[in-house]
């Protein structure tokens, strides 16, 4: 029954072509009659197929920013060790006063960051399920990419304070397991995006996802 049905749902045009060159052919139809109505055929034929196959490349491409999302909310955010707030967090660690306030103004913005992409993860779970996802991909997918850039500000700020004081060997090597998986996921929203450009209107360019700079210089270099 499934087969049957995907014969027909695929080619419906072919199917009536052939039953109207049938009945065209006992009526004696005249030709320019038959050839017009098969024509008709094909160009609606033509044009459902291209419509289904955009849809169904929105609908895939839905699927994919939905997992992305999550991904991000669940690798990077909350109390995951990939999370820039938490290694943010071991920086109390440090015997540095300054830091400290850094540190503790950065744990206020993560409640706010959790809250937002958990809210974020919800709604894109919601829309997929009652069908209404594609409806607003452009929206959510300038959401997943405005709350990435926001959050890419706290890992660059950490970068150039790394760079400035020694850090502990543990933090470090923490932040690098974070760039190596971050930088991941930033590659893929990158292809995301670049596939969205084909079929949808959006404005962003994929280069506008940045990637995560390793720090190469460990405490050890500075102090010398």
């Amino acid at each position: 029954m499934n087969i049957l049905k995907t014969i027909v749902y695929h080619g419906w045009a072919l199917i009536i072509i052939t039953t109207v060159a049938i009945i065209g052919f006992v009526f004696d139809w005249p030709i320019a009659v038959l050839s017009t109505i098969i024509g008709i055929i094909l160009v609606i034929g033509l044009v459902t197929t291209i419509v289904s196959a955009r849809e169904k490349d929105l609908e895939r491409t839905s699927q994919r920013l939905r997992q992305m999302t999550s991904y991000f909310y669940n690798r990077f955010m909350g109390d995951s060790s990939l999370s820039i707030f938490v290694i943010i967090n071991s920086l109390f660690k440090t015997d540095d006063h300054k830091l400290w306030e850094w540190a503790r103004a950065c744990d206020m913005s993560q409640r706010v960051f959790n809250t937002w992409c958990s809210s974020f993860a919800s709604r894109l779970e919601v829309d997929t399920k009652t069908g209404r996802f594609t409806i607003y991909l452009r929206s959510y997918l300038n959401e997943l990419w405005l709350m990435t850039s926001l959050y890419y500000e706290f890992v660059e700020q950490f970068y150039e304070i790394a760079q400035k004081i020694p850090l502990p060997a543990v933090t470090l090597e923490q932040y690098h397991k974070f760039v190596i998986e971050y930088n991941s996921f930033a590659e893929q929203f990158r292809e995301l995006i670049g596939e969205m450009k084909r079929i949808a209107r959006t404005e962003i360019e994929p280069p506008s996802i940045k990637l995560a700079r390793e720090i190469l210089i460990i405490p050890a270099e500075r102090e010398q």
